[in-house]
């Protein structure tokens, strides 16, 4: 048996999990290339299987509702709602409650890593000025992200995967899966401030205005709302998604302000390049056949991952190993049809998994490095300090809502 495949993916979830190649500068991106370029080199995979391998409706809707998002920003929404957060009136808690429920929300619609990347430095600047530790705010930031993108199918990248490979109806996953996420929002709420009450519990100085606030650009803000209502009746036309977001992302791109330049500047290239370098290695390893190997001898010991009791656990792990993108893109490569309760279940288990610890998704990785640029230093510990038991409980939430509604078994 041909080896290289096998030694590829293994070696390239290795990475996915370590974050890193110790001793060099390379990221998750970075090795997911470096394990396709071995594969095209060695030519276990040619550029034709490549390219199919590789499932551009979902590069395609990722990339455009990327773009919806940068709408937002280049509006100066975030940096306006990021900075009433900071200087709102009212204690510490506050604040939070603020932090949680703005993320969660604008996280529902619009890519969750976009929302944190814009609003962290924001945040972490705005609550030090006030005299306090901007660590609580940032992890209910973080959590809220999470958790608010759970509740739709277009919330994060997991869920866009999902919803695209399984064909999944963006209202009927609301109703599976918006209730743990909202119910989630509090949990977040709770857990920081548990977790984090003596930090909460210092009284915020009164700040000073600066001279020229923050002020969001009424049009096109506008424009963002229309384009966002117009995704939304678009979804539920015959219309295939990502075509009509394509439709909703080109129209915004031809604006008299705002450059085509920045607002493609703002998609995140490199997580499309780790989808699409995971979608080959994936099929690759699925194509040597011990992926199905390995789900026919788990399913003759009944555990296919499509209870409750199996499926947490397992994102659990998955997801703050090798994180809650590649756990998903892993999953769904190695288990052909699921059904679809599975899918659902699939969706919200892994996203509020992601909670758990630093490394459990793309958007804490982001807070923690917008921070360290604004000077604030969010630690493995202050994650899982806070992060552990809002996941475990949010986790129980999800579980015992996918089970109540009919939509997995225990």
């Amino acid at each position: 048996m041909d080896r290289i495949v096998p030694l590829v993916f293994a070696f390239t979830y290795l990475g996915m999990a370590l974050g890193r190649v110790p001793g060099l500068k390379i990221d998750r991106s970075g090795i997911a290339l470096l394990g396709l370029v071995v594969l095209l080199a060695s030519r276990r995979v040619s550029e034709t299987e490549a390219g199919a391998a590789i499932d551009m409706p979902t590069l395609l809707l990722l990339f455009a509702l990327m773009i919806v998002s940068a709408q937002f920003k280049a509006a100066g929404v975030y940096d306006v709602l990021a900075a009433r957060i900071a200087t709102a009136k009212g204690s510490y808690p506050r604040l939070l409650w603020l932090t949680i429920l703005v993320a969660g929300g604008l996280s529902t619609v619009l890519a969750n890593d976009i929302v944190v990347f814009a609003m962290t430095p924001i945040v972490a600047e705005g609550i030090r000025a006030r005299g306090l530790d901007p660590r609580p705010a940032l992890l209910g930031l973080a959590g809220a992200a999470n958790a608010g993108s759970a509740m739709t199918i277009i919330g994060n990248p997991q869920n866009i995967l999902i919803g695209q490979v399984g064909g999944l109806d963006f209202w009927r996953f609301l109703a599976a899966c918006g209730v743990p996420g909202l119910l989630s929002l509090g949990i977040v709420y709770l857990s920081v401030r548990w977790a984090w009450s003596r930090r909460l519990s210092a009284t915020p100085t009164e700040i000073i205005p600066p001279a020229v606030p923050p002020r969001a650009d009424r049009w096109q803000t506008a424009k963002g709302l229309v384009a966002v209502a117009a995704l939304l009746a678009l979804f539920a036309t015959p219309l295939p998604r990502e075509i009509g977001a394509l439709v909703i992302a080109a129209t915004l791109l031809m604006s008299r302000r705002l450059a085509s330049r920045f607002m493609i500047g703002t998609v995140d290239w490199h997580l499309l390049l780790l989808f699409a370098c995971l979608f080959v290695i994936t099929q690759a390893f699925a194509a040597t056949g011990l992926a199905t190997d390995a789900m026919r001898w788990l399913a003759s010991l009944g555990l296919l991952p499509e209870r409750l009791s199996l499926m947490a656990p397992l994102m659990l792990v998955a997801s703050n190993t090798i994180g809650n993108v590649p756990a998903t893109m892993l999953i769904l490569s190695v288990w052909p049809a699921p059904p679809m309760g599975a899918m659902y279940g699939l969706a919200v288990l892994s996203t509020l998994a992601g909670n758990f610890l630093l490394v459990g998704s793309l958007a804490n990785i982001i807070v923690a490095e917008r921070a360290a640029i604004a000077g604030v230093r969010l630690t493995f510990a202050d994650f899982a300090r806070a992060g552990m038991p809002m996941t475990l409980a949010s986790l129980a939430v999800a579980m015992a809502w996918l089970w109540a509604g009919g939509w997995m078994e225990w």
